[in-house]
């Protein structure tokens, strides 16, 4: 069928604007669909009731900087959209929670310590702490040894070679470097260099450098204006899975245990009451275009039948069944979509 352009005008001029594609979300989850207490000697994963985070020795070869560490997962597909590309979430607020699970051990540090502070006195870069502690932050999750995003599990293996060795666990703390690529965070220390988190965590009502109760809620609000925050949370939306890893670089001795706990999902007492556990809150708007509104100005009018037009004959986005070619089929599922 031939559709001259003086009918493709006529249709035009009679077509009514259709409706914005954008659309507002707010959703609280209570408990995290996993979590884990991402160590290397941790012979409950996924199962084991608490989590601590924590440095390994600064005189040490062994071990990851941040050696303990804690991921908590959230599934979203139930509740936003998922597929929409990550560029089309906005998300405005993210907020996660964890609660204390040892009392007055660790001190409340509501700030980022630069690396120099975690070296070893006798390097020369070596910088004292001004305040008591060590900050708890958040970071994305990375993968590696064949894990993504999709496969991995709280009881997945914790990685590939010696539990000794530094930068081999499967899941780590994902952050942006200086040139701009992400990596894991885990060895900042080593390679010299301080990490943005997503955020430090914060405690109500507690002064810097206090030692925390048992019971207490720490929040992480997520720095949603950060263009890598949002790149992070875009990408985990767009698959409906977002997965965060909360670690410090706590000093610690050997078998010492003078570091902060947290309660897991699995723990006796969450499970009892349905608090304790880690939870999330987040507030998203999707910027969805309908295929037909080809310059996603949220309408499907005349300026999207101008730009099909402009690819008649070719490919491009104006191919809206992807057929290979810009054709009269695409004009009828553009018609189709004003209403």
């Amino acid at each position: 069928m031939r559709i001259s352009l003086t009918q493709f005008t006529t249709l035009a001029s009679a077509l009514i604007i259709g409706t914005a594609h954008a659309d507002n979300y707010s959703v609280h989850y209570p408990a995290p669909a996993l979590d884990r207490w991402n160590y290397p000697f941790n012979p409950t994963p996924g199962t084991r009731i608490t989590a601590s985070t924590f440095g390994n020795d600064p005189l040490g070869a062994e071990f990851d900087n941040r050696d303990g560490q804690f991921v908590v997962g959230f599934n979203t597909n139930g509740n936003i959209p998922v597929g929409l590309g990550a560029g089309n979430y906005n998300v405005t607020a993210c907020t996660i929670e964890i609660t204390y699970a040892n009392d007055f051990v660790a001190e409340y540090d509501p700030s980022v310590d630069p690396f120099t502070v975690f070296l070893p006195e006798s390097d020369p870069a070596y910088t004292p702490d001004t305040d008591l502690g060590a900050p708890i932050e958040i970071y994305g999750t990375g993968f590696r040894g064949g894990f993504t995003l999709a496969n991995w599990a709280e009881t997945s293996p914790f990685g590939n070679g010696s539990p000794l060795s530094p930068s081999i666990r499967n899941a780590f703390a994902l952050a942006k470097n200086g040139a701009g690529a992400w990596v894991d965070a885990s060895n900042c220390v080593r390679e010299r260099w301080t990490p943005s988190p997503f955020a430090v965590g914060v405690i109500d009502g507690l002064k810097r450098g206090q030692l925390v109760p048992v019971g207490t809620v720490m929040r992480f609000e997520l720095d949603v204006a950060r263009a890598d925050v949002q790149e992070f949370l875009g990408g985990a939306l767009d698959a409906g899975r977002l997965r965060l890893t909360i670690s410090s670089l706590t000093k610690v001795v050997q078998q010492g245990g003078s570091f902060p706990q947290f309660y897991c999902r699995e723990n006796p007492l969450v499970v009892a009451t349905g608090a304790g556990g880690a939870t999330l809150t987040l507030e998203v708007t999707t910027n969805t275009c309908v295929p037909a509104d080809l310059n996603c100005d949220g309408v499907v009018d005349a300026a999207d039948l101008t730009i099909m037009l402009s690819s008649w004959g070719g490919t491009g986005v104006a191919d809206i069944n992807g057929d290979g070619i810009v054709d009269a089929a695409d004009i009828s599922a553009l018609l189709s979509a004003w209403s």
